[in-house]
């Protein structure tokens, strides 16, 4: 579920508690939660719902100034049913603070490479943790595109990829492309010594 940042800085607030969407099937389940730019955000309920019952408090809920103007914004698609969904701001995204930390154990490291190893291994490409981390502290910034050319992959694999490190708190995403965090130089310099190169 894409939101504008405008419409997230609302939520974080507590001004926008309710989001509506038309979907085929729910993108996003009650009880679950969304990272977003602005922080995680709580799902609280999803369910389908007819035009007619949405009143307006609940387009006001959802930043809208009426009923008929939140229509308007989502108009009719065969196969699509209307969805309304509660949400609340669940604080910051946790791997911000994850990725500033770089004092880390031997067993955080050795959990860690454990994981980059498991991501290794599940590729049908093979390994690809380690070339991805040097080049990204290689060319910092630099447009995912060219960061796929020099990894010799797709753009379209590379993004999902970099994402997987970023849950890790290994790297940290910029208006364009990436760079490491101080969490994911260290694990770099730790696969290095262990000669994983």
């Amino acid at each position: 579920m894409l939101l504008r940042m405008a419409v997230l800085e609302r939520i974080v607030r507590g001004e926008v508690t309710l989001v509506f969407r038309r979907w085929r099937r729910p993108t996003v389940r009650a009880g679950g939660t969304l990272r977003t730019a602005a922080g995680v955000l709580r799902i609280r309920d999803v369910a389908i719902v007819e035009e007619t019952d949405v009143s307006d408090a609940e387009a006001a809920a959802a930043g809208y100034d009426s009923r008929a103007a939140l229509l308007a914004d989502l108009p009719a698609r065969e196969g699509r049913r209307l969805h309304r969904v509660r949400v609340a701001f669940g604080g910051a995204d946790p791997r911000i603070a994850l990725r500033e930390q770089d004092a880390l154990s031997d067993a955080d490291v050795e959990g860690l490479l454990r994981r980059l190893r498991r991501l290794d291994d599940r590729s049908a490409e093979g390994p690809w943790t380690l070339r991805a981390l040097a080049a990204i502290e290689e060319q910092p910034g630099v447009v995912s595109t060219t960061l796929a050319e020099r990894l010799g992959c797709e753009r379209a694999w590379l993004k999902p990829h970099v994402r997987k490190l970023k849950i890790l708190g290994l790297t940290i995403s910029l208006k364009v492309g990436y760079e490491l965090s101080p969490r994911g130089r260290v694990v770099l310099e730790h696969l290095r010594a262990s000669g994983a190169e």
